[in-house]
């Protein structure tokens, strides 16, 4: 964390007059860097009063995702694994090269914007600056892959806890992996997996996460304009996107020590918010597409569904979409 993070951390969470001295004896730095990072701050639009024997307060606070923002609502310690970065071409790609490189579970990568953010099927996702939270969060499980594929609908219940803290609003899960408000997509979920040539198991599994937060209506492109929505649409609220962030790590590692022993109570929580059982669906395969009914959520997380000649099939993976969509 620089200067400039550390001061904000420490402005944020003291809602007080805090001393230039104070501070700079809690970072280690002198009272220069301190006056030179309050400076810095108040040029990005934070409002900081500064008195007399009293010290700096902040104000108020524009919306920008960073690590100092984000540290109002996590501690020190957590912080340490946790990148947040201005641009990048993908979240999920920079943290696949840190996992290569040794970095320990839990570790999260945050954007500010993607220009190459990737979706289910190989699609885009529409990462806009300022925006959204594009996250990917590290989990290296001791397991074979075939005991790891519910990762995401379990990420998915995470999403809605998180989603539902901040915004106070419940958002509905599309199986396998899309959250939705009103039938319209708030969030995909994208996980990728690693497997050890050698042993089999499980080197690491990255979950890629992008929710729509800041996004009006008419920002969206022209394809996405009827099928997405954002939580400042969805919920008629400014939501704090550091905030938001927080709690989606917190979600996220409360999942990662729950998996696998907490199955029964995710189960329950993805069924509650499922909006997918009891529509007509098309079951998506390639080129082709079939016409069914979504009877149940199984207790594996695959999705049941009856065809039109009455045959019934477990779909553990690929694509389903509404026929109402």
């Amino acid at each position: 964390m620089n200067t400039t993070d550390k001061v904000l951390t420490i402005l944020l969470r003291e809602k007080r007059y805090v001393s230039g001295e104070e501070i700079s004896e809690m970072i280690g730095l002198s009272r220069a860097s301190v006056n030179s990072a309050v400076k810095s701050l108040r040029s990005i639009g934070y409002e900081i009063d500064s008195v007399t024997n009293k010290g700096y307060m902040l104000i108020s606070s524009p919306d920008i995702l960073s690590l100092g923002a984000i540290g109002e609502y996590l501690d020190d310690r957590r912080l340490e694994r946790v990148v947040v970065l201005d641009h990048t071409d993908s979240t999920n790609k920079v943290l696949r090269e840190m996992a290569f490189d040794g970095a320990s579970p839990g570790t999260t990568v945050i954007a500010n914007e993607q220009n190459a953010g990737r979706g289910r099927m190989g699609r885009n996702f529409f990462s806009p600056r300022d925006c959204g939270i594009y996250l990917s969060y590290l989990m290296k499980p001791d397991t074979a892959p075939s005991d790891a594929v519910t990762v995401t609908a379990w990420t998915a219940v995470a999403m809605v806890r998180a989603i539902e803290r901040v915004a106070g609003i419940r958002p509905d899960i599309k199986w396998v992996n899309d959250i939705m408000f009103n039938r319209l997509k708030l969030c995909g979920i994208l996980t990728e997996m690693s497997v050890e040539s050698e042993t089999g198991r499980i080197a690491s599994i990255i979950i890629g996460i992008g929710i729509n937060v800041k996004n009006k209506t008419s920002d969206f492109p022209k394809e996405l304009k009827k099928i997405a929505t954002s939580l400042a649409v969805a919920s008629g609220k400014k939501i704090n996107r550091a905030e938001l962030a927080a709690a989606m790590i917190t979600e996220l590692d409360k999942m990662s020590r729950d998996w696998p022993e907490k199955k029964e109570e995710y189960l329950a929580a993805y069924r509650e918010a499922d909006m997918t059982c009891g529509c007509e669906v098309n079951v998506l395969s390639g080129e082709s597409k079939r016409l069914a009914t979504a009877i149940k959520i199984n207790d594996d997380f695959s999705l049941k569904v009856r065809y039109q000649d009455g045959k019934k099939e477990d779909l553990s993976s690929g694509e389903v979409s509404l026929k109402v969509l």
